[in-house]
């Protein structure tokens, strides 16, 4: 209750007299993984598998009251998805986020995946958020059906993303060749990279001493959104998660390097759905964070989590369009604007 208790209310505030969005995606892992927990019987391993998707509204008031409440919409043999929301009002009205978090069920000592209670949708509105969860579970299958596998032949999915890679590959070659001629609105996406480093204290550790979800996802956004600030010139207005990935489990004592970098952009603006907040006509900045586990001592580093996350900058006109540098980052900016594509499809 802000209303009631300063401290807390000067925990949530940004510099800009804003809500943290950080503490928020902290929050909502939590209370995510509570549902999950109460959903499932006796004491499975829970994991975040992803976040589809965390859609703002409207700027929420600092100063007010906010109320975090969520349910399960979505049940299969072993995972779940819980619909969260943060409304102004204790009845979920006047709601302004929504987020949707997918959890896997494990054996504790395997770490296999076991069968949990199935979920019997029984008002309209629960059919609905079950069958969009059905279709983007579905979805989810065929992305992973469709990723290229050496000696296996591509699908038509995947060619038409190599194809658009290799049109933005050749939207690139000015830049590539002749710099100096090269149009002054379009950038490398190497040009937009920022990092940073640190070692996962015990303090962020979650009920399985590994490092809890929500906190990884702060740190990212901290950093998806100074990536967004340095490039594009304006206090950006963060609109969206496009989509996070739990690739591998972080360990209290890991070293995690953090990259971002943006991704892709829309200078002209793009159509984020109504539910988002009013973005129409101003430049889009998609930004991907990768979080890297890293082992000085083995020389070795593996990918962790990858986040995705969708800002406007709504003091300005337009911005860089951002192009790939090689192929592969091609490849990475065609499947992500191919993703986005697919995802605002299922918006409502």
């Amino acid at each position: 209750e802000f209303s009631k208790d300063q401290y807390l209310l000067e925990t949530y505030r940004n510099p800009y007299g804003e809500m943290r969005f950080g503490k928020i995606l902290e929050d909502l892992d939590a209370l995510a993984g509570n549902i999950a927990f109460n959903h499932v019987e006796g004491n499975p391993l829970i994991v975040t598998a992803g976040v589809d998707r965390i859609r703002l509204r409207r700027r929420p008031d600092i100063n007010a009251n906010q109320f975090l409440s969520g349910k399960v919409t979505w049940v299969g043999s072993s995972s779940m998805e819980i619909r969260m929301k943060i409304s102004a009002n204790e009845d979920g009205s006047d709601e302004w986020l929504e987020a949707y978090f997918t959890f896997v069920t494990l054996h504790p000592t395997t770490k296999k995946a076991i069968k949990i209670s199935p979920l019997i949708p029984e008002t309209d509105e629960e059919r609905v958020h079950f069958e969009l969860g059905a279709v983007k579970a579905q979805a989810k299958r065929a992305a992973r059906k469709n990723k290229i596998q050496i000696g296996r032949p591509l699908s038509d999915e995947s060619l038409k993303i190599d194809a658009r890679a290799a049109q933005l590959l050749e939207q690139a070659g000015p830049l590539l060749k002749m710099p100096s001629l090269a149009d002054p609105n379009t950038i490398l996406m190497n040009e937009t990279a920022q990092g940073n480093a640190m070692v996962a204290q015990p303090q962020a550790r979650n009920l399985h001493d590994r490092i809890f979800g929500g906190f990884l996802m702060r740190r990212a956004f901290e950093l998806a959104f100074a990536t967004a600030y340095l490039f594009g010139g304006d206090k950006p207005r963060f609109l969206e998660v496009d989509d996070i990935s739990f690739d591998k489990p972080v360990d209290v004592g890991d070293l995690l390097v953090f990259k971002s970098r943006v991704l892709y952009t829309m200078p002209d603006g793009g159509n984020l759905g109504h539910y988002v907040d009013k973005h129409d006509g101003l430049p889009l900045v998609n930004v991907e964070v990768e979080v890297w586990v890293t082992c000085p001592e083995q020389k070795k580093a593996e990918v962790s989590n990858h986040l995705y996350f969708t800002f406007a900058l709504p003091e300005s006109k337009t911005c860089k369009l951002v192009l790939p540098a090689n192929i592969d980052q091609a490849r990475r900016q065609a499947i992500r604007m191919h993703a986005d594509e697919i995802q605002a499809d299922l918006r409502p």
